[in-house]
Order: structure tokens, then C-alpha cells, then sequence
């Protein structure tokens, strides 16, 4: 069972950045591909970004394209969600997950606040 805590979050103004970290309990991360998610009030959460096992190959969804980064570190059992030129709409709890052919394993969230 892997566990996943994401921190990183909080409020900034918009036009900041932030850096959310996703941290594993396994080894095993590296064997995973990893997401990130994020649902504000309201509304279904939505796929942020997502990484390959090795760190080779990304996406992002096109309303972050261009100003989030998720990159890896295996040693560390890390995932990362650089955040630059916020803004207001995306405030929300953001979350990462890992799997193979599916998303098994989530954390618990991360608020994120983006003030205009």
C-alpha cells in the first residue's frame, strides 16, 4: 500500500507561484505513473498534469499549459507540480495519485489559493 502526502499549497496572489510536492512511502513509486488533480467548489474534479514512470513523457491539461511543470525525483519518491502565473480559477484542493493501468493510490489534498 502506497500512502501520498501532498504539500506545498497555499494562498498567493495572482500572478505567483508555488511548488507542490507529492512524497510516497514505497520505493515502489518509481514503478508508477503519477497525476495531478484538482477540484475546486463546485465542480468535478479535473486532471491537471500527469508523468510517466520514468520521467520522460508529460501531459497537462490545456488550461495549466505553458505555466505548470510536474517533473520527478524516483530517489526521493517525489512528484512535483511547479505553479507559475496563477491565477484566481486555479484555486483548489489539488491531489496526486499513482498507479499502473489506473490511479490506485491517493493523497489526502492540498489547498491552493489564488487571490486576484
Amino acid at each position: 500500500q502506497v500512502q501520498l502526502i501532498e504539500s506545498g499549497g497555499g494562498l498567493v496572489q495572482a500572478g505567483g507561484s508555488l511548488r507542490l510536492s507529492c512524497a510516497a512511502s514505497e520505493r515502489t513509486f518509481s514503478n508508477y505513473r503519477v497525476g495531478w488533480f484538482r477540484q475546486a467548489p463546485g465542480k468535478e474534479r479535473e486532471s491537471v498534469a500527469r508523468i510517466n514512470r520514468s520521467g520522460i513523457s508529460t501531459y497537462y491539461a490545456d488550461s495549466v499549459k505553458g505555466r505548470f511543470t510536474i517533473s520527478r525525483d524516483n530517489a526521493k519518491n517525489t512528484v512535483y507540480l511547479q505553479m507559475n502565473s496563477l491565477k484566481p480559477e486555479d484555486t483548489a484542493v489539488y491531489y496526486c495519485a499513482a498507479g499502473d493501468l489506473k490511479y490506485d493510490y491517493w493523497g489526502q489534498g492540498t489547498q491552493v489559493t489564488v487571490s486576484s
